[in-house]
């Protein structure tokens, strides 16, 4: 999802390397055999309406895990006992930094309490609250801290936390790429990253070089395709009618723990299109 709507959301979601020998190909296999999850901010407009029928759908169309954006006003024990009725099961949830930020102590009560194993923050927010327009390199840089004194919490906690990317991290100032300081200054043992793979291409760049090159660090992905409109802008769409191969994406992500499929907007019915997307990733070669 856009930074914007995110934001609003949660105030009120190349080719395949050939395996040479038996370990790389069993290694190459191993995203696919992890269950199929998805992001229930590809259902918002849906939960809203019929919670537990909307989630027995999602169970029905091919998930068995989900990341929460959001819990709908209910409390930790009536939002776990949804999922066990629906045969899911919630492993991670995503809270803005400022939401963080005023009321932490509540949200790792809740997480815990609902059997959570990550909190994923999904989007930054200046240093200075009054400030507006994008991120400079001080901001990031101030939010690498904060995603540290964070990340500190929640482990003790008992749960881990990461950091999810949209399209802005990629930007740069002095010729430093924000994404790649927060790899930098945040601690491997506090914070980790969950890659929203779609929205890396779809910024120009290479899911793979990341995951390559610090593996561990990435134990969580979105899954996205995009596709480029009319307007030049990226949207998502069904997977595999976009930009975004997963072969080696998935053939890279060697320290994948947990994925979980995202779709945005839909042309044809939603829980049509995300049975389409689970089948997609079931039918992927790696």
């Amino acid at each position: 999802m856009n930074v914007a709507s995110r934001r609003s959301f949660l105030k009120a979601a190349g080719a395949v390397v050939a395996a040479t020998c038996a370990g790389v190909e069993k290694l190459a296999a191993k995203p696919l055999s992890l269950p199929i999850g998805l992001q229930l901010y590809s259902v918002r407009e849906l939960l809203p309406k019929d919670f537990d029928g909307t989630l027995r759908k999602v169970a029905a169309a091919g998930y068995t895990e989900v990341e929460a954006a959001g819990y709908y006003g209910l409390s930790a024990t009536e939002f776990r006992r949804a999922m066990d009725r629906a045969g899911l099961r919630c492993v991670s949830t995503h809270h803005s930094m400022a939401e963080l930020v005023e009321r932490l102590d509540q949200w790792t009560e809740y997480g815990y309490r609902l059997g959570l194993d990550y909190l994923v923050c999904p989007s930054p927010m200046h240093r200075d609250r009054g400030a507006t327009g994008p991120l400079t390199l001080d901001d990031w840089r101030w939010a690498a801290g904060e995603l540290n004194r964070i990340g500190e919490k929640v482990k003790a906690a008992g749960m881990t936390f990461g950091y999810h990317n949209h399209g802005p991290e990629f930007g740069s100032e002095g010729g430093v790429v924000f994404y790649d300081e927060l790899l930098r200054l945040t601690d491997p043992k506090l914070v980790v990253f969950e890659m929203d793979c779609g929205w890396v291409a779809s910024a120009g760049r290479n899911p793979v070089d990341y995951l390559s090159k610090t593996p561990d660090r990435f134990p969580l992905l979105h899954v996205k395709d995009m596709v480029k409109g009319e307007n030049g802008q990226f949207h998502s769409t069904v997977m595999g009618r976009g930009v975004v191969d997963y072969r080696p994406i998935l053939h890279a992500a060697t320290g994948l723990k947990h994925y979980f499929i995202e779709q945005e907007e839909f042309d044809i019915d939603p829980i049509e299109a995300l049975r389409l997307d689970a089948d997609s990733m079931r039918k992927l070669d790696v």
